[in-house]
């Protein structure tokens, strides 16, 4: 029996790890990339508990592999520095077995890249469509066509797959707010690199005695996220018009977030406005009616795109990668993307909706409903923390259809 053959359309964080799993079942893969070469770009990811199960599935160790990550325990502040809550890191780990691993998106995908086969990636190669009759099934690349057992469309937020082969669907939806993402450097003259991976530096990158924050304002939010090596992934949220892009980034973070809580003063003096990434937040305006049509998979945010409020974007596309490659074990490839489909669609659907209703949540911006919200917070049971965690944290691979 020949070797099954998948080409991948995308190479992101979940288009590389679909290409691993399956590689690592024996499929011979071909990533298409419309970019010209591999990027550099991007900021930091945190990888949940879930996604870290499903890199386990995949035979694939993101801390080891990327070589700087460090785990990251969640708290929340108000602007002023008081606690809304903070996770207890040790009953996060004993719960599901480890911390979330906060990673350089980069690093992530240069990994993910280095564990391929050599010549796995096409770079300048779009997917513009994907040809299933008579029997054949036949990839079109801006660099020519190629046959395979699998398509998988992995080509991002806005997918052309998904626009061209479900022309019917509303599409995106502007969520009302725009994010700032920025990694910045270690300050070799702080020690900030001295247990930045632990949550426990004192440096200007990380909250004494603790990891990763979040702060919640009036439409406004900031995140500190320490990396291995010292590194801060920092980010911030507004809610403005969609396409809104300030003169002078520098003193428009300054503006909304210069008087906050230490450390987000000075680190905002260390950013390099040209290094910052700028982008409106989307998500899918409606579900899906399927994740697969033929011998063709979509997956991640080509699939389910969600805002970044759960953290579940990336760890979802991890997700599907290694449900994806399980499920093609168990039978012929028409049969196994229906698999697919059933396994995956509800799950991230109701993390879609989900998200979308802690971003308006996060975003209320009258004081009142501000304060209200801030009240509920830390009034909410442990209880009801613990199923919404686990919730989100679990995560098993479907049993295989006979």
């Amino acid at each position: 029996m020949s070797q099954r053959h998948a080409v991948v359309a995308g190479a992101g964080i979940g288009g590389l790890s679909a290409a691993l799993a399956l590689h690592r079942r024996g499929w011979r893969v071909t990533v298409c990339e419309r970019d010209p070469g591999p990027s550099a770009a991007g900021a930091g990811l945190v990888l949940a508990p879930n996604a870290l199960r499903a890199f386990d599935a995949i035979g694939f160790d993101p801390a080891r592999a990327a070589g700087r990550a460090a785990p990251a325990a969640m708290g929340l502040r108000r602007p002023a520095g008081g606690w809304l809550g903070r996770a207890d890191a040790a009953a996060l780990a004993a719960r599901y077995g480890r911390l979330p691993l906060a990673v350089h998106r980069a690093d992530l995908a240069a990994a993910l890249t280095a564990a391929l086969p050599e010549g796995s990636l096409a770079y300048g190669a779009a997917v513009t469509a994907v040809d299933q009759t008579g029997g054949r099934t036949v990839v079109r690349t801006a660099a020519g066509d190629l046959g395979a057992d699998l398509a998988v469309a992995a080509d991002g937020i806005h997918s052309p797959l998904r626009h061209r082969y479900f022309p019917d669907h509303p599409g995106l939806r502007y969520s009302g707010e725009t994010a700032w993402r920025t990694v910045l450097p270690a300050e070799a003259d702080t020690g900030a690199g001295t247990g930045a991976g632990t949550g426990t530096g004192t440096g200007t990158g990380s909250v004494p005695g603790y990891g990763a924050t979040e702060t919640w304002g009036r439409g406004e939010r900031f995140g500190v996220v320490p990396l291995a090596d010292g590194r801060t992934y920092v980010y911030a949220t507004a809610v403005v018009p969609a396409g809104y892009r300030p003169a002078d980034v520098r003193t428009e973070l300054l503006r909304r977030y210069g008087t906050w809580h230490d450390p987000i003063p000075a680190l905002l003096a260390r950013i390099d406005p040209a290094a910052v990434l700028q982008h409106d937040l989307y998500d899918l305006a409606a579900r899906l009616p399927a994740y697969h049509r033929g011998r063709l998979a979509w997956l991640g945010d080509a699939a389910h795109a969600m805002t970044p409020h759960l953290g579940q974007g990336g760890c979802q596309a991890v997700e599907d990668a290694a449900v994806l490659a399980h499920l093609l074990d168990g039978g012929e490839v028409p049969a196994a993307l229906a698999a697919y489909t059933r396994a995956r669609l509800s799950r991230t659907d109701a993390l879609r909706v989900r998200a979308r209703r802690a971003g308006r949540l996060s975003a209320l911006s009258h004081p009142l409903a501000a304060a209200a919200r801030d009240l509920a917070v830390r009034a909410a049971p442990a209880r009801t923390t613990r199923r919404a965690l686990d919730d989100l944290f679990s995560f098993e691979l479907p049993a295989l259809t006979e």
